[in-house]
């Protein structure tokens, strides 16, 4: 499964597309399911990396600082210069907002090793991408769109995002490394747990678009409209990783993963977020899920392309 990652992740979203489709009333209850299935996700990963390892990597001073750099400099210039250009839709513009502003946090892991990058390097850089995006997104959001948004983009779910998604699942996870260390039941499970990557990034996937796919209704040509700058973004975010990874010249795999964490957005994450806005903002939730739509055939072009881009030394 680990050598099909790619087709799995996209044969996850057809069937998750066709899933919504067949049986739109089982969208609200899949809702429910993906900060669980999510957080299992994460479990799962930071179970890959000792927690010595996640300690010395984020001594790595010159990776997390380029970064922070691709993520809230880089990105927050190159949607602006697309703002202007979007749907002149309230909640069309407020869901790509909400995606492209935040870095992922979780499969762009997967994808950045897929293709020799760093995955030691994103998975020491996760809670510290994830606790500045709650800080900065609230501020973003009202330069881009004014202080009008206050009383409509509440920061709890993306509180309760980070707790259930990071801090558990992180604890967990060093707290089941521990056991592995004295106990061998311990590393059975660790062992155990370990091969489930795979299936729950196909879970989530599947969920996700599952349980968004019956809410688009007549809204899927307006959705639509945005697929391009989905893509010119993708784009334009490779060139721009690769000036900042030559900037701090950074080691070739370290350099990978900054290309992959600037152009990969937590739609899976904010979706939570988009889910409480109010009714007459709800298609930001789908906004959000098509750029997940729009990333995984992207990666699938990054994992060839960026190898290319930052050829072994």
């Amino acid at each position: 499964m680990e050598r099909r990652q790619v087709p799995l992740y996209l044969a996850a979203l057809a069937v998750g597309a066709l899933t919504g489709w067949a049986a739109p009333a089982a969208g609200p209850l899949l809702e429910h399911a993906i900060n669980p299935v999510l957080a299992a996700l994460l479990y799962v990963t930071f179970l890959q990396v000792p927690a010595a390892e996640l300690v010395r990597s984020l001594r790595s001073g010159r990776f997390l600082a380029a970064a922070m750099v691709v993520n809230f400099v880089v990105v927050p210039v190159v949607v602006a210069a697309m703002f202007g250009l979007l749907p002149d839709d309230r909640a069309i513009r407020l869901g790509v907002l909400l995606v492209l502003l935040t870095p992922c946090v979780d499969y762009v892991i997967a994808f950045s090793g897929l293709a020799g990058g760093s995955s030691q390097r994103l998975l020491a850089a996760t809670p510290v991408l994830l606790l500045a995006q709650l800080l900065l997104l609230p501020g973003l959001l009202v330069l881009f769109m004014g202080p009008e948004l206050a009383d409509v983009v509440e920061t709890g779910p993306f509180v309760e995002a980070f707790v259930v998604l990071i801090v558990i699942p992180l604890t967990l996870a060093w707290l089941t490394q521990a056991w592995a260390v004295r106990r061998p039941a311990g590393r059975r499970t660790a062992d155990a747990a370990g091969t489930l990557m795979v299936p729950l990034m196909v879970a989530t996937l599947l969920t996700v678009v599952a349980s968004q796919v019956p809410t688009l209704g007549d809204g899927l040509a307006d959705v639509a409209r945005v697929v391009p700058f989905y893509v010119v973004f993708l784009v334009v975010m490779a060139v721009a990783g690769l000036g900042v990874a030559r900037l701090f010249r950074l080691p070739t795999a370290e350099g990978r993963a900054i290309v992959f964490t600037g152009a990969t957005r937590n739609s899976l994450v904010v979706l939570p977020l988009a889910l409480a806005l109010p009714e007459a903002l709800a298609i930001a939730a789908v906004v959000i899920v098509t750029q997940t739509l729009v990333e995984v055939v992207g990666m699938v072009v990054y994992v060839r392309a960026v190898p290319r881009l930052l050829p072994a030394r």
